[in-house]
């Protein structure tokens, strides 16, 4: 019989100390991190955006947008959608994957080669947009959209509608 039989195992080589806590360290960063957009997006404030230098709307909301193509209302919208939808529906409206891709709201009616039927579906997208950016989206309880009724007003709404549409996916 060999005395090999009888020895302990050698020892398992660990980590020293230091290297250990910075790994560690490092998993807990990488498990915030990915926590981080479920977390922000459900503490949402909203950024007060500057409608001075456009017409007032009145308080009756359009049933389409009366700022499209109107560079004043293109650039609030802009500075708006940056400061309001852009953590979690992406810079220049580029989702990151939280969100919606916002350059293709417009994609159905893109296709459309009859100009009245174009006109409509515009008209439709349009009521779609404001009332959820009005209303926000809610779904078995989970909020996917904050409501911004009552914290930005008609011009503010329809200038990011307004800024969207010039980065669509597909241009008409």
């Amino acid at each position: 019989m060999t005395r090999d039989r009888f020895l302990p195992p050698p020892p398992i080589p660990t980590r020293p100390p230091r290297r250990r806590a910075a790994a560690h360290a490092g998993a807990v960063l990488i498990a915030l991190a990915a926590c981080a957009a479920a977390w922000a997006h459900g503490d949402v404030t909203p950024q007060a955006v500057d409608t001075t230098a456009l017409p007032k709307l009145g308080e009756e909301w359009r049933a389409e947008n009366p700022f499209r193509t109107n560079e004043t209302a293109i650039k609030i919208g802009t500075s708006a959608y940056n400061q309001n939808c852009a953590r979690c529906h992406g810079l220049e409206a580029i989702s990151g994957g939280i969100a919606p891709d916002l350059r293709k709201l417009d994609n159905e009616c893109a296709a459309l080669k009859d100009s009245g039927r174009r006109s409509a579906c515009v008209s439709e997208i349009d009521d779609y947009f404001v009332s959820t950016v009005r209303r926000g989206r809610t779904r078995n309880g989970a909020v996917y959209m904050p409501p911004f009724e009552g914290v930005m007003n008609q011009e503010a709404i329809w200038s990011i509608k307004a800024y969207l549409e010039t980065r669509r996916d597909k241009p008409f």
